[in-house]
């Protein structure tokens, strides 16, 4: 079974910086070769951030997070990270780990439905 525990998420005033890190603990390694952070603010619906292929760094950002935030990924460490940085108070959400399970997925942030195995999230807040 795959567990994904994310971390890093604090309070920051705009214009911060934040990296999230989400580890993902499974018998058979790092699990799916996708892996994606997503946010939820209250009352909202959840939204794709960033996913990354784990095999070859490949990753895709969803609008919000062009030029400013970036995913990378230590499969050493079985780690996925989300550099955030010029942070904005409209950025304020939990932040949510998520791995790829259906079949013929696609990776992209607009793809929630794509993902499972979601972690127990990491909260952000931003003030200005």
């Amino acid at each position: 079974q795959v567990q994904p525990v994310e971390s890093g998420g604090d309070s920051v005033q705009a214009g911060g910086s934040l990296r999230l890190s989400c580890v993902a603990t499974s018998e058979f390694g790092f699990g799916p070769d996708c892996v994606g952070w997503f946010r939820q603010a209250p009352g909202q619906i959840r939204e794709g951030v960033a996913t990354i292929f784990t095999s070859d760094g490949t990753s895709y950002y969803s609008d919000s997070a062009k030029g400013r935030f970036t995913i990378s990924r230590d499969n050493l460490k079985n780690t996925v990270y989300l550099e955030m940085n010029n942070l904005k108070p409209e950025d304020t959400a939990r932040y949510y780990c998520g791995l790829a399970v259906a079949e013929g997925y696609a990776c992209l942030p607009s793809f929630v439905q794509d993902f499972g195995y979601w972690g127990p999230g990491t909260q952000v807040t931003v003030s200005s």
